[in-house]
């Protein structure tokens, strides 16, 4: 029978050693350590996100248990101190730049997003974070509640996080707009927290396609009329000029305006875009898919720790959650280039009850049964 190491042994396998080790020592502060590493801080974490760990406390007992596995992780020994040290003072940008050079791995292994174009196509959008005011004091935003904001752009090329930032909860939306760097050709669909015309030129002048939804009391003159299909539920397809004071100030070339009712729930949108070449059938179909979004932020939600924190400052949170968001990066990385068939979710219940067990990785997400151990024939009595 083969030998096989732990399924986690096998996952963390996906992880590259020589960037990892590379980024650490490039965002490491303080001294050298002496009892531990960032390595051993990933693995403790990552465990505790895969087996639904509570506190620090239950994450070093679960390690303690697999002691005689957790040296072939090639983890260090981690006590409940020396963790939490390492969480609330070694800067948790070293995860975030972890998480982009996952992102770079996984990407080519993706499926490709489903529409005829080849253009890449993102969503954006943004979560809030619940916190505990009482426990994270640092995180108050409004009245008596606290909380810190995840900002996302989903590739729908696998539905991968493409990119994330970690903000205060009162930080907008258009503000960490403005800031992405967004591919020449490519397609971001958003909702009506990104509209605003000074990033609809800039966008433009990048030459980066937008879908987005028109303001109710936006200004505008029609100065082209297309014909629909109403069948699909399309109601018109405009050329327009914006005709308000702020759009004029910044002199926004025309912009494609598309009404659609929803066949299914009865509801009307109003998009607008810079687009004009693609079918108005299709800039609706875009703004759909743009749902997967939050499908992403509710799945990370209950199936990682992103909600139940194992420390209270704010570099040990943001630690937690680019952690959880490489996790979710490597189970897409693992089913996307093994041909897994399965869902993420199916895969992380899979991992949770077979962590430390000794089978094969591939064989175990796949569904194939263990292979039965031989007879220990040492332990058998022949009679004659």
């Amino acid at each position: 029978m083969a030998h096989h190491n732990t399924v986690f042994a096998q996952l963390l396998k996906l992880v590259p050693r020589h960037q990892f080790e590379a980024l650490a020592r490039r965002h490491h502060v303080g001294r050298r350590f002496r009892k531990t590493s960032r390595w051993s801080q990933f693995v403790a974490l990552a465990m505790g996100q895969l087996s639904g760990r509570h506190s620090l406390r239950d994450v070093v007992a679960n390690a303690e248990a697999q002691h005689a596995r957790w040296y072939h992780l090639g983890a260090r020994r981690v006590t409940r101190s020396t963790l939490a040290r390492v969480n609330e003072q070694q800067p948790s940008a070293f995860y975030e730049a972890l998480f982009a050079k996952l992102y770079q791995r996984c990407k080519p292994n993706a499926p490709r997003h489903g529409f005829r174009f080849s253009n890449p196509l993102y969503s954006i959008d943004s979560s809030l974070i619940d916190l505990s005011l009482k426990i994270f004091p640092w995180g108050h935003f409004a009245l008596s509640k606290a909380a810190m904001k995840l900002h996302v752009g989903l590739d729908h090329r696998g539905h991968l996080p493409a990119f994330a930032t970690i903000t205060d909860a009162r930080t907008s939306d258009i503000a960490i707009g403005r800031t992405l760097k967004l591919p020449r050709g490519s397609i971001v669909v958003f909702d009506k927290g990104y509209d605003d015309y000074s990033w609809y030129t800039a966008l433009t002048k990048q030459e980066v396609f937008f879908i987005g939804r028109q303001k109710r009391d936006a200004r505008y003159r029609v100065v082209e009329r297309r014909r629909v299909n109403r069948s699909s539920g399309l109601i018109c397809d405009q050329s327009i000029e914006l005709t308000g004071l702020k759009s004029r100030q910044e002199t926004l070339a025309p912009l494609r305006r598309i009404a659609y009712r929803d066949p299914e729930s009865g509801r009307r949108y109003v998009f607008i875009t810079n687009h004009f070449t693609l079918a108005a059938s299709t800039i609706a179909a875009c703004y759909k898919q743009r749902w997967q979004i939050e499908l992403f932020f509710k799945w990370i939600k209950q199936n990682l720790k992103i909600k139940a924190f194992l420390g209270t400052s704010k570099n040990a949170v943001m630690t937690q959650i680019w952690i959880a968001l490489c996790m979710y990066l490597i189970l897409a990385y693992l089913k996307y280039s093994s041909k897994i068939s399965g869902s993420l979710q199916r895969m992380i219940r899979l991992l949770q009850l077979n962590l430390f067990a000794r089978r094969d990785l591939l064989a175990l997400l796949h569904g194939d049964p263990p292979t039965p151990k031989p007879p220990d024939l040492q332990m058998s009595m022949a009679l004659t």
